[in-house]
C-alpha cells in the first residue's frame, strides 16, 4: 500500500503525463510506443541540455548525456502539462568519449524531458541499465515534480518472494508517469540585474555563519506575505533579511538546496525528507523551495534570492551532499545514475551487486571516476558562476577525500579543487568525517579548508555543565585550536566553532533534555545520537519552576557568549538566539512543521527577546575588535619588555596559569587577549591595534571571587558583558580598579575591557 505522500506525487506526476493512446498486442491493451523524431548531430559539450540557436539559425536545444558502457540512448520530450500530454522519443545516435549527445530542433526552454538508456542487466557484475526506467539528466538546470517511489520507480521488481535476490530480477514497467522531468532552462544571455550583483567577500577571520533552512527559517514569519512562506522569494523578502541584518550575520548557510527526493521509509510513515540531504540533482534548486513555479523559474528565483542577501552584505553558502545520492543501495529506486551507468557512478564492493558505504545512506559516489570528478566540479562551478553563491558546506567531506579506500588528502578531489581558478577563490568548509573507517579527520584537511569543529562543540558543552576533568581542551578551542590547525599555513578561522547544528539539540534543548525525544520520528526513539553531552539544569523537558528556567537562560548566554569570544569563525543556527525549541528532538530530519519550523513569537517573549540582544551585541562586539577575529594565532609570548603577552591564562587567584594548573580540575578559567601589536597589517598596510580584554568563564555551581591581574596586564577593567543578569543594558559602565576581587555568580561569563 503505498503513502498518501506518495499517492499525491504520483498523482501530480501523472496529470503532466497523460496516458499515450493504446493498442492491442496479443489480446492485451498497451500503451501505444511514443512518436519519434530526428535529432541533429549536436556536440557532445557542455553536457546536460543547454538551449541555443543552431545551424541555420534554427532554435533549439543540444542534450549531451555522459554513458559509459550503454548500448543506447533515448531522449524523452514530455507535452503538456496537462491531459493529452505526451511522451515524443529521440534516438541519440551521435556518440562522442562515451557522451551521446544530439540537437534537437524546436526544444524550447520550459520543455520537459528524461532520459531512456539501454544496456545489459547483470547486477551481479554492476550493470543495472533498464530502458523502461525514465532517468533524470544529473545535469538538469530545474526540476518539475516530485518523487513518489511506487514500485515502477524500481529498476529490479521490488515484491520478488525470494528478498535475498530481490534486486537481480529486471522491473519492465514503465516509470515516467510517476518521475519527475528535467526542464530546459534558458540560462544563456546576460541578465542586467545579475551582471551588477556585488559579491560581499567577507574575509574569513571575519565571518559569522548563520545555519538555516529556507522553509523553516520562513514557514512562520509573520511579516513575510503568506504565499512566500517557505520559498526563496520568502528569504529574499526585507522581512528576513532585516532579522540577518539586525543579529550582525555575514552569511547564511542553507541547508541543502539541490534537487532531492524523500526516502521510502519516510513516505511509508506519512513524513517526508526535511533536511534535504538527499540529493538527487545537483544543478537544480529544489523546486519545493520556489514560489514562483517549477518549469524553469526557480532558477530566477534563486538568483533573486542571492542578490537580495548581497546587497544586504550576506553571503550565501550551500550545504552540499556529493558523497551519496537519494538511489540508495541495491534495493533503492532507478532514479538517474543507477541507471544511466550504474558501475562507472558509484562504489561498489568486490561483489558488485553491493554499494561501498561510506555515508550511511545505502551508496558512496565514486569520485575517483574523472566523469563523476566533472559532475561534482561543474555542479560546484556553475552555482558559484551563474548562481552567484560564495562556498559550500562539504556534507561527509571525508567520502570525498577518499582515493580507492582510505581518506587521502592528496586524493583527485582536494587536488582539483585546489587548482580550480574558480573553486579555489570561495568559501570552501569539509564536514570532516564519514562513517567508514578512518573516516574522522577532523584538523587533518589542507590550506584554502575551513572544517566544522566538533572538539569545540563537545568541550564548550562539556566545560558549561561541569564535566571536563581539566580545562587544557577548553584553552584550546577557546584560542583558536592551534593544536589542530596550526600547521601548513592555516589559520585560526580553519575552525567553524559551534555548539549547536541542525543535527542535535538546538541550544536551549541542550539546557532543557538530557535524553533525547525522537518519537514523532516513528523509529521508536532508536535514530539520533545518545552522547548529547547536555545538562537539563535539574529538570527534563519544559517547566514552570522559575528557577530552572532561569538558570536555563544563563546557559543559553554562557554558550552564546563563549561561542562569540572564541578564536575562529563562529556559527550560529537558526532561532537559537530567540530560543526555538524542538521539544527535545535531536534528529528532526523528518519533521516539517512546527518542531522544526523557527517561531518568530519568541522574538517579541520578554523571556526571550534579551537573548537575542545579547546575540546582537556580542556579533556587533566582534565586528569592532579585531583582537576577537584574529588571523594569526596566538604565540603566548612576550612581545614588549614589559613582559605583556598577546594571550595569557590565568586562575581565579589572579596568577597566571602553570602546567600544574591546566592539569586540575578549574571550574574557573581566565583568558586574557591582548589587543597590541596584533600580527597583520589592514588595508593601508598600517599596524593593527586594538583594545586588551579578560574573558572570565565560571562553570561552578556557586559564586567566586575572581582576582583581576595587575600590570602589565591593566591598571583597571571596565565590565562589558555580565551573563548572570538577564538585561545586558546595566552592565557597561561598571569598573574595577586592576588586583581586585570580583564576585563571578555561579555559571557566569564576564567580559571585561582592560585599560
Amino acid at each position: 500500500m503505498s503513502s498518501a505522500a506518495e499517492q499525491e506525487a504520483v498523482a501530480g506526476n501523472r496529470a503532466a503525463d497523460d496516458a499515450r493512446p493504446s493498442v492491442v498486442v496479443n489480446g492485451a491493451r498497451r500503451a501505444a510506443p511514443p512518436p519519434t523524431v530526428p535529432a541533429w548531430p549536436g556536440t557532445p559539450v557542455p553536457l546536460g541540455a543547454r538551449f541555443r540557436t543552431g545551424p541555420d539559425h534554427v532554435a533549439g536545444t543540444n542534450f549531451a548525456l555522459w554513458a559509459g558502457g550503454a548500448e543506447a540512448v533515448e531522449l524523452c520530450l514530455f507535452d503538456g502539462p496537462g491531459p493529452g500530454s505526451g511522451e515524443r522519443r529521440v534516438r541519440l545516435t551521435e556518440l562522442t568519449h562515451e557522451i551521446w549527445h544530439g540537437f534537437v530542433p524546436g526544444v524550447l526552454p520550459g520543455q520537459r524531458y528524461g532520459f531512456r538508456v539501454h544496456g545489459r542487466w547483470d547486477p551481479w557484475t554492476g550493470a543495472r541499465w533498464n530502458p523502461a526506467k525514465l532517468l533524470l539528466d544529473p545535469y538538469a538546470r530545474a526540476v518539475d515534480g516530485d518523487f513518489g517511489l511506487p514500485p515502477q520507480v524500481y529498476g529490479h521488481v521490488r515484491d520478488w518472494p525470494e528478498q535475498r535476490v530481490a534486486d537481480t530480477v529486471r522491473d519492465e514497467r514503465d516509470s515516467a508517469p510517476y518521475v519527475p522531468k528535467g526542464v530546459v532552462v534558458d540560462d544563456g544571455g546576460p541578465d542586467d540585474e545579475w551582471t551588477y550583483d556585488r559579491r560581499p567577500k567577507t574575509p574569513w577571520a571575519d565571518s559569522v555563519i548563520y545555519e538555516l533552512h529556507v522553509r523553516g527559517f520562513t514557514k512562520l514569519h509573520p511579516g513575510i506575505p503568506e504565499e512566500l512562506r517557505g520559498t526563496y522569494a520568502g528569504l529574499a523578502h526585507p522581512a528576513a533579511i532585516e532579522h540577518l541584518t539586525r543579529l550582525g550575520v555575514t552569511a547564511v548557510e542553507l541547508l541543502p538546496v539541490h534537487q532531492f527526493a524523500h526516502e521510502s521509509h519516510l513516505l511509508d510513515r506519512g513524513l517526508k525528507n526535511y533536511w534535504g540531504y538527499n540529493s538527487i540533482g545537483y544543478f537544480a534548486p529544489h523546486a519545493a523551495y520556489a514560489a514562483s513555479g517549477t518549469t524553469g523559474e526557480q532558477v530566477g528565483e534563486f538568483r533573486r534570492m542571492v542578490r537580495a542577501l548581497h546587497a544586504a552584505g550576506i553571503e550565501v553558502i550551500l550545504d552540499v551532499v556529493y558523497n551519496h545520492t537519494a538511489e540508495a543501495g541495491e534495493l533503492g529506486p532507478t532514479l538517474s545514475l543507477k541507471g544511466i551507468d550504474n558501475r562507472g557512478y558509484y562504489r561498489l564492493q568486490a561483489d558488485a551487486r553491493r554499494y561501498a558505504d561510506y555515508t550511511g545512506c545505502g551508496n558512496t559516489l565514486h569520485v575517483v571516476q574523472p566523469h563523476v570528478l566533472r559532475l561534482i566540479t561543474d555542479s560546484l562551478r556553475y552555482w558559484v558562476t551563474e548562481m552567484g553563491v560564495d562556498g559550500f558546506r562539504f556534507d561527509l567531506a571525508a567520502a570525498l577525500a577518499r582515493s580507492m579506500h582510505d581518506v587521502d588528502m592528496l586524493s583527485p578531489f582536494l587536488a582539483v579543487i585546489a587548482q580550480d581558478p574558480v573553486l579555489r577563490r570561495v568559501k570552501l568548509i569539509a564536514e570532516p568525517w564519514d562513517v567508514g573507517s578512518g573516516g574522522y579527520q577532523v584538523g587533518a584537511f589542507p590550506p584554502l579548508w575551513t572544517e566544522w569543529n566538533d572538539r569545540y562543540r563537545n568541550a564548550v558543552r562539556d566545560f558549561w555543565r561541569h564535566a571536563l576533568p581539566d580545562v587544557r581542551e577548553m584553552g584550546y578551542r577557546l584560542s583558536g585550536s592551534s593544536d589542530l590547525y596550526a600547521w601548513g599555513g592555516r589559520r585560526p578561522y580553519a575552525s567553524v566553532n559551534f555548539v549547536t547544528a541542525h543535527d542535535g539539540f538546538t541550544l536551549r534543548d541542550l539546557v532543557s533534555y538530557e535524553r533525547k525525544h525522537n518519537e514523532a520520528n516513528g523509529e521508536g526513539n532508536r535514530d539520533g545520537t545518545d552522547d548529547n553531552r547536555s545538562w537539563n539544569c535539574g529538570t527534563e523537558g519544559e517547566t514552570e519552576d522559575t528557577d530552572v528556567r532561569a538558570l536555563r537562560r544563563r546557559q543559553l548566554r554562557n554558550l552564546l557568549t563563549t561561542l562569540l569570544l572564541s578564536t575562529g569563525v563562529p556559527m550560529l543556527v537558526a532561532g537559537d538566539e530567540m530560543g526555538r525549541t524542538q521539544r527535545g528532538s535531536n534528529n528532526a530530519y523528518c519533521q516539517d512543521n512546527e518542531i522544526s519550523w523557527v517561531d518568530w513569537s519568541l522574538l517579541e517573549d520578554p523571556e526571550w527577546r534579551p537573548l537575542f540582544e545579547l546575540a546582537s551585541r556580542l556579533i556587533a562586539l566582534r565586528h569592532r575588535h579585531p583582537v576577537l577575529r584574529r588571523r594569526a594565532f596566538f604565540s603566548g609570548r612576550a612581545h614588549s619588555a614589559d613582559g605583556l603577552r598577546d594571550l595569557a591564562w590565568f586562575t581565579a587567584r589572579g596568577t597566571e596559569m602553570t602546567e600544574r594548573d591546566w592539569y586540575a580540575p578549574a571550574a574557573t578559567l581566565g583568558m586574557y587577549l591582548s589587543g597590541r601589536d596584533i600580527p597583520g597589517r589592514d588595508e593601508r598596510g598600517e599596524a593593527i591595534s586594538d583594545d586588551s580584554f579578560l574573558a572570565v568563564l565560571h562553570a561552578g555551581e556557586t559564586p567566586a571571587d575572581f582576582v583581576l591581574p595587575g600590570p602589565p596586564w591593566a591598571e583597571r577593567y571596565d565590565l562589558l558583558v555580565d551573563t548572570g543578569r538577564e538585561d545586558q543594558t546595566g552592565a557597561p559602565g561598571t569598573a574595577y580598579p586592576a588586583g581586585a576581587p570580583v564576585r563571578v555568580e555561579g555559571r557566569t561569563v564576564l567580559l571585561l575591557r582592560a585599560g
